[in-house]
């Protein structure tokens, strides 16, 4: 997950390289349409007919025990064809869109978060010491929780972000890392590889070079990494949902336990909301409290 640079490329030059194929990428994620296909099988007369008297034939002339294999097999593998179709039509991200990277994520799958609406356990250990969001409670977030799924890419399935929104966002990170070129710069993401992020050039919590986080352009959610306090407060408010790899154990996972997915504002009140918990993201990342403001008209 890492971005690779050449010799004698620094950080800020490496990450400028990528914009123009971030900015194509862009443009075709966003007129993609995320869905998830139930699984179902349809059967006409002929096709039942027919499944029948293989049956039957089968019955007589087959090993009972090499019958009853068939028999299990056939939905198991249309179940799974049914699920990698599903895992390509989350659209790209972090996880090559192939059966190696399918079945990749059918192995982190075992071991996803069964609830992501729990926090992460408090450490005493971690720097900084305390969230910023509880200074400033967020208010609860209108409506039901989008629908989301996936591992990587995890994604919403409804009520996406509209452009114009998703434009602003991404304008007002823009802004802020060209005022503070020192500290903060704008590229494609190295986590997704896809979709337009912000990173940190010192970080203290280092997750993917440095991301803070990243828009998902096909449906303008977000990823972030976030303090457990703030995390809390996020969940408590409807606000987002935390990543299901984003465990800690001895199965290696990719990603760090305060990983959360920000849902995609809807309007301009939402932007305000989200660029706090993005404040809080650069808080986490690099102990530096800021304001982000949407920019003006």
């Amino acid at each position: 997950m890492a971005l690779a640079l050449k010799p004698g490329m620094d950080l800020h030059h490496g990450l400028h390289m990528e914009s123009s194929a971030r900015e194509e990428s862009d443009g075709l994620a966003i007129n993609m349409v995320i869905r998830q296909d139930p699984f179902s099988i349809t059967l006409d007369a002929s096709a039942l007919l027919a499944a029948a008297i293989m049956l039957i034939i089968g019955m007589h002339t087959l090993d009972r025990v090499f019958l009853e294999v068939m028999i299990l097999a056939i939905p198991i593998v249309l179940l799974i064809r049914n699920d990698y179709h599903n895992f390509l039509n989350l659209g790209p991200g972090g996880t090559p869109a192939t059966p190696a990277g399918y079945v990749r994520l059918a192995w982190y799958r075992l071991f996803a978060l069964r609830d992501p609406f729990s926090p992460p356990p408090a450490d005493p250990t971690l720097k900084p010491a305390t969230g910023i969001l509880q200074q400033q409670p967020l208010p609860y977030r209108p409506g039901p929780r989008p629908v989301v799924a996936g591992l990587a890419p995890q994604r919403q399935l409804n009520q996406a972000g509209n452009l114009q929104t998703y434009q602003a966002l991404k304008l007002a990170l823009e802004d802020f890392s060209a005022r503070n070129p020192g500290k903060f710069v704008t590229a494609t993401s190295c986590l997704e590889k896809h979709g337009f992020a912000l990173f940190a050039r010192r970080p203290l919590n280092v997750c993917g070079n440095g991301e803070i986080c990243h828009i998902h352009t096909s449906e303008r959610s977000l990823h972030m990494n976030l303090h457990p306090d703030d995390i809390k407060e996020v969940l408590e408010k409807g606000w987002g949902q935390r990543h299901p790899m984003a465990w800690k154990g001895w199965v290696y996972t990719p990603i760090p336990s305060t990983f959360v997915m920000i849902y995609a504002p809807r309007d301009e009140s939402d932007l305000r909301i989200v660029l706090k918990i993005i404040e809080a993201a650069i808080w986490y990342t690099t102990t530096e409290k800021v304001d982000l403001a949407p920019p003006l008209e």
